[in-house]
């Protein structure tokens, strides 16, 4: 079943951070972000019984590419991903996370077997399914068609979070221009989720970033001509120092690769 209305796409979220970003970064030196609701201690990995998943998209991924986080044609991802409703999406701190999910027992259309999907997206909020207090999941075609059949439309799920797996190290990308850093990480393993990040040039200490929208985060500071280290915490509160990940003539609209990951 498609859902009305349009996944909401990271140039939108881009329009809108153009208009505010000053003032969602500004003062936030020395605050770590901190994550509403999401658990610092571990993953909670049990199971639920309180959503259901619908699907968007075309067999072949087509709609499904872009997205609330960020991570627009990011191959690492695949069509094994999914749009969150606003409950499980957290205002984007759930970015990145990775769920296993099955269909309930349900006679009419269920599926046996489990998908591993990664939290790319959000699902419309003007959706009934996907406002709150809903707890859904909107997965692409290929992988609803591994939990259900394609008539049903809407079932019941089980749900939960498991740990990412993911090859080669974080990615870490640039935007932005000489006095603005925005770094969009992903491929982020482990808990997959990032609450805090901060950078550190080789003529600066630690400044704590602000999460700007989905997995990006940015910073108000001239950092170009230093080579930059970058320090990332994730949900179950496990920090990773990157050591002058990004060379001091690193560039805006680049990929720089962590060579480890979670």
């Amino acid at each position: 079943m498609k859902l009305s209305g349009k996944m909401i796409s990271a140039e939108c979220f881009m329009i809108i951070t153009v208009t505010w970003f000053v003032s969602m970064s500004h003062g936030q030196i020395g605050n770590v972000a901190e994550a509403p609701g999401i658990p610092t201690n571990g993953l909670d990995t049990n199971w639920y019984d309180d959503a259901r998943a619908t699907f968007y998209g075309d067999i072949h991924g087509g709609d499904t590419q872009h997205g609330a986080c960020g991570y627009t044609d990011k191959p690492v991802y695949g069509l094994a991903t999914a749009g969150l409703s606003t409950v499980l999406f957290n205002n984007g701190y759930t970015c990145g996370a990775c769920y296993e999910v099955m269909c309930a027992p349900n006679p009419q259309g269920c599926l046996p077997g489990v998908v591993k999907i990664t939290a790319t997206n959000l699902c419309p909020p003007e959706s009934a399914w996907c406002n709150l207090p809903n707890k859904h999941f909107d997965l692409t075609l290929p992988m609803f068609l591994k939990i259900a059949q394609y008539k049903t439309g809407i079932v019941p799920v089980k749900y939960r979070r498991v740990p990412c797996s993911r090859a080669g190290g974080i990615k870490f990308e640039t935007k932005g221009n000489p006095y603005f850093l925005m770094i969009l990480a992903y491929n982020v393993g482990g808990a997959g989720d990032i609450k805090a990040m901060q950078v550190k040039g080789s003529k600066t200490g630690w400044i704590t970033m602000s999460r700007n929208w989905g997995q990006n985060w940015s910073i108000n500071a001239a950092l170009t001509g230093q080579s930059l280290s970058l320090k990332v915490t994730t949900s179950d509160g496990i920090t990773k120092v990157f050591t002058n990940v990004m060379p001091s003539n690193w560039g805006f609209g680049q990929t720089y690769d962590g060579k480890s990951n979670f």
